[in-house]
C-alpha cells in the first residue's frame, strides 16, 4: 500500500529493459504514480511489458506514450536519445518533465536540450544502479534502494521540476544528489 501521495500523475517510460521497467516496477510499489505509459522498440518487447503488467498503456510510438505524461523518462542508449527528444518535443505538455537514465551528461544535455520545448523542462539524471541483465524481465522495485541518482539540471531549470524529480528517486529508494553535470563529469574521471 502506498505510503504518500503519488508525485506525479502520469509516468512515460520510453525503453522498457532493466532500468525502465526497474521504475515502472518500483513506482508501482510505492505509489510514486497513478498511471504508467510505456513505449518499446519491438513488438515482443511491447507485448512482454503487457504481458507483465509494467504500464498501464503500451505504445508503439514515443510521441503516443508522453501525450498527458507529467514526467517521460527516456530509458534507451545515450547516442538515441537525441532522436527521442525531437520525436516527442510535439506531445509534451505545458511542465512537463523530461529526464533520462544515462551515465553520461554531457552527451544527453547537448543531444536532447535543443529539442524540449520551452514549456517543459529537461532535468538530466543518472541512476547509479543495473545489473547485468537486461530486458523487462530484468527489472526488480528494489534496484535503486539505497543506491544513488545523480540530477544535473542546467543552472536556468525550473526548481520546482528538480525538486519534484528528487522525491520521485527519493520514493524509489535512491538516495539523490544535485549537481552541475561539469561537476559530475570532472568526479567521474
Amino acid at each position: 500500500m502506498p505510503k504518500f501521495a503519488p508525485v506525479f500523475e502520469r509516468l512515460a517510460i520510453i525503453g522498457v529493459g532493466l532500468i525502465g521497467s526497474s521504475i515502472a516496477r518500483a513506482a508501482r510499489v510505492t505509489g510514486a504514480v497513478r498511471t504508467i505509459a510505456a513505449s518499446a522498440k519491438s513488438a515482443a518487447t511491447r507485448k512482454r511489458v503487457a504481458e507483465l503488467k509494467l504500464a498501464d498503456e503500451v505504445f508503439e510510438t514515443n510521441a503516443e506514450t508522453t501525450k498527458n505524461a507529467d514526467c517521460v523518462i527516456v530509458c534507451v542508449p545515450v547516442g538515441v536519445c537525441g532522436a527521442v527528444a525531437a520525436e516527442i518535443a510535439q506531445s509534451l505538455k505545458p511542465n512537463a518533465i523530461v529526464s533520462d537514465v544515462g551515465s553520461v551528461k554531457g552527451a544527453i544535455i547537448r543531444d536532447m536540450a535543443p529539442h524540449i520545448p520551452a514549456h517543459a523542462h529537461l532535468v538530466p539524471a543518472h541512476p547509479v544502479a543495473g545489473t547485468e541483465h537486461s530486458g523487462p524481465d530484468a527489472g526488480f522495485a528494489e534496484l535503486f534502494e539505497n543506491r544513488w541518482c545523480i540530477l544535473t539540471p542546467s543552472a536556468d531549470t525550473d526548481a520546482a521540476s528538480v525538486a519534484r524529480l528528487k522525491k520521485f528517486w527519493e520514493m524509489l529508494g535512491a538516495n539523490v544528489e544535485v549537481m552541475d553535470a561539469c561537476i559530475m563529469i570532472s568526479y567521474s574521471r
